[in-house]
């Protein structure tokens, strides 16, 4: 059984829920919800389900969805800014919706777009749309973001929040068993602390993180 946090590695957790097929954490700290290790698929059964997903990037539905985070993104990058798109997916449509507001746009995705040069650059501003909850390192994932990032870089993600325990119980976000990570308010509020950074929150499930200078 896992006992320590995969974000703050606290030691800290507590049983949070039980279902049919998972057992889940909470840390006592910054407040994840977390799968545990011994329920988590393997590289090739996770991307077996991400096969079945059909993101197309001409799909007007889609990128309905995506501009619930392009929209509040604009009022927080300048023009001709440089992004990364990291976990875009096969459809890269949010990369492409930026592209066409004249941003420079760089791709990565583990398993569909897995060259890592892109990764080795700075840029102004990195969205994550969808994909926070499926890493397993979520400390690591947060270290990568912020060595990415310029200074007052920006960090724009997508991702369902935990409300409480009672509403956890019926919530279908977590029977997708690519879903091993579950943020909440709390939980960023705690990251924003850690990497010098402003959370701010758009709708349910969109958060805008905006990194500071540190003295």
């Amino acid at each position: 059984m896992q006992s320590h946090c995969p974000l703050c590695e606290s030691t800290t957790t507590n049983f949070f829920f039980k279902d049919k097929r998972r057992s889940y954490r909470r840390c006592s700290n910054c407040l994840l919800v977390f799968v545990e290790d011994e329920f988590i698929l393997s590289s090739s059964e996770e991307k077996a389900i991400y096969d079945l997903h059909e993101n197309d990037v001409n799909d007007q539905g889609y990128r309905k969805f995506l501009s619930r985070l392009v929209d509040p993104l604009m009022d927080f990058i300048h023009s001709g800014s440089k992004g990364l798109d990291f976990g875009c997916g096969p459809g890269p449509a949010l990369a492409d919706m930026l592209q066409g507001k004249g941003y420079k746009m760089s791709l990565y995705d583990l398993y569909y777009f897995p060259d890592e040069k892109p990764l080795n650059t700075k840029y102004d501003f990195i969205t994550c749309t969808e994909v926070v909850e499926h890493i397993k390192d979520s400390r690591n994932l947060f270290e990568k973001f912020d060595s990415l990032l310029n200074e007052k870089g920006i960090l724009g993600i997508m991702t369902k929040l935990v409300i409480d325990q009672e509403a956890f119980t019926n919530w279908h976000y977590k029977n997708d068993q690519t879903h091993i990570r579950f943020f909440s308010k709390e939980t960023f509020k705690w990251i924003a602390n850690q990497w010098s950074m402003n959370a701010h929150y758009f709708a349910k499930d969109v958060i805008i993180l905006e990194k500071y200078l540190r003295l």
